[in-house]
């Protein structure tokens, strides 16, 4: 537990530097900006997708899930409503006490900050929110209902496509950026090169694998409670598959799957630690670089 812990806290250091900022916040603007504009040119299309799906839903089902979607909608929208508001307000003031070096840390800081007191306002009033969209819902004709959840199972397509395609992105650039780290903080270099290719094929395969079993898992997705857990099961296989392939093979560590059952739980808490950053806006796009540092420190100590 303890490797467990010291890999933790370097991925979170070290996600803060430069170097990595810069793989996550290009990258993350591009893939955001390109499923934005898939979900545009397509958004009639998701739409009529979503509202075929809810046919084959119950209506008291729908109406108890939408009630949950709006709530946690609203909470992703009170995050970056909050995050803007500070840096729309106090952008020439911070300007001129954070350097520009720490300026993106900052900008982390201040997302997470405003993450962690918005849940806790849920934490104590999330019953409440629950009931009072729930009363909307009831007041609401089906179909007003049924067009609402439409819009929001396709903005999770949207949002689940952005998260899947930066692990794939982490996994293509995991080579330089766990080449640097090495560099930077062990004295011996030993990470192999020239895995890229080997790495595409198998995100790929992972990610046709996590599409395949999001279909199954989808009607989970209608139930409270049960549709967190599925979620976030899904996204820690897919995470944990990918980046665990990745450390495994830059650290040129022989691992049979007999062997690696004995680092199962530490890859698994690993994989669910970097899966939280995909309920942050924003940080969602840090996640799968944090991952992989995580994973190659963890591993490559282990080697040592």
């Amino acid at each position: 537990m303890k490797n467990i812990i010291y890999a933790i806290i370097f991925g979170f250091k070290e996600i803060l530097t430069w170097n990595t900022m810069r793989y996550a916040l290009i990258s993350g603007t591009i893939i955001s900006a390109i499923w934005i504009g898939v979900g545009v040119l397509f958004w009639d299309n998701l739409i009529a997708l979503s509202s075929h799906i809810l046919n084959w839903i119950p209506f008291s089902m729908v109406r108890s899930n939408g009630a949950w979607m709006l709530s946690t909608f609203l909470w992703l929208q009170l995050i970056l409503l909050t995050f803007a508001l500070v840096f729309a307000f106090a952008g020439n003031l911070i300007l001129r006490v954070v350097s520009k070096e720490r300026y993106s840390s900052f900008s982390l800081w201040v997302a997470l900050g405003s993450t962690i007191f918005w849940s806790a306002v849920w934490f104590v009033k999330g019953d409440y929110i629950y009931a009072q969209f729930l009363k909307l819902l009831m007041w609401l004709p089906f179909e007003t209902i049924e067009k609402g959840i439409a819009f929001l199972i396709a903005f999770y397509l949207i949002y689940n496509a952005i998260i899947v395609s930066m692990l794939f992105v982490a996994s293509l650039f995991s080579e330089p950026l766990l080449v640097a780290v090495e560099k930077k903080y062990f004295k011996e270099s030993e990470v192999k090169r020239n895995h890229i290719l080997s790495s595409i094929i198998y995100t790929l395969k992972d990610s046709f694998i996590f599409l395949g079993l999001s279909i199954v898992a989808f009607p989970l997705l209608f139930i409270p409670v049960v549709n967190i857990f599925t979620q976030i099961a899904l996204w820690i296989w897919l995470t944990k598959d990918i980046m665990s392939y990745d450390a495994i093979t830059l650290t040129s560590l022989e691992i049979t799957k007999e062997k690696l059952k004995d680092h199962r739980k530490a890859l698994w808490l690993i994989s669910f630690v970097t899966i939280l950053f995909n309920f942050i806006p924003i940080l969602n796009l840090f996640g799968p670089f944090f991952g992989e540092i995580t994973m190659f420190q963890y591993l490559k100590n282990k080697k040592d």
